[in-house]
């Protein structure tokens, strides 16, 4: 039996699966080994599993037996594997460490690299792996690695020409399911003279 997944919230008691068998008399359902943790209970007359405590996406996949046994001879049993997975719901947002920067800047300096920008996620696996954009500033005048987080400029600034001053909004966006979430900072980049 391979139930649909289960999502990391699943409320204690909630329906997993119903196991069935053909035979002549009545038979007693039972968990035999596989379920050490104790996440599933059955119903010993109808086969209807369901959880029993809150789930913990780490201990997942989780395989058990479930044992069918003749109600008048307990010597007479068939046994089928479950194969029970749960989804790890993308709980939480990248956060940078700060949500306003600021960076001086020399002018005249060829394309450099300004500062290196890292969000956290406390979520695992594709929920917690992050790309880096820019939501909101002067695209030709910047650029950033979506890898590395890193911005650089991508040509150089005259002071006594252009703006002083340039706002970059950049943002962390991670892999999630079912949604992707982002987080934001803002860096303030003051040219210098």
């Amino acid at each position: 039996y391979q139930p649909a997944p289960l999502s990391e919230k699943t409320l204690p008691n909630t329906f997993v699966v119903q196991i069935s068998v053909s035979y002549k008399v009545p038979v007693v359902y039972s968990i035999v080994p596989g379920d050490e943790k104790g996440y599933f209970t059955i119903d010993s007359f109808t086969g209807v599993i369901r959880t029993r405590k809150n789930l913990k996406p780490e201990d997942f996949p989780v395989i058990f037996s479930v044992r069918a046994t003749d109600s008048s001879h307990a010597s007479i049993f068939n046994e089928a594997f479950v194969n029970v997975e749960v989804i790890d719901e993308n709980d939480f947002p990248p956060v940078f460490p700060y949500s306003l920067l600021e960076e001086r800047l020399e002018e005249n300096l060829p394309a450099t690299q300004i500062i290196q920008l890292k969000a956290q996620d406390n979520d695992t696996g594709r929920n917690g792996l992050l790309t880096y954009g820019i939501l909101s500033g002067d695209r030709l005048k910047f650029r950033i690695d979506e890898a590395t987080g890193i911005l650089y400029s991508t040509a150089s600034f005259d002071y006594e020409e252009e703006p002083t001053e340039y706002q970059v909004v950049i943002y962390a966006e991670d892999d999630g399911i079912p949604e992707k979430k982002r987080g934001y900072c803002t860096v303030v980049i003051k040219i210098v003279d």
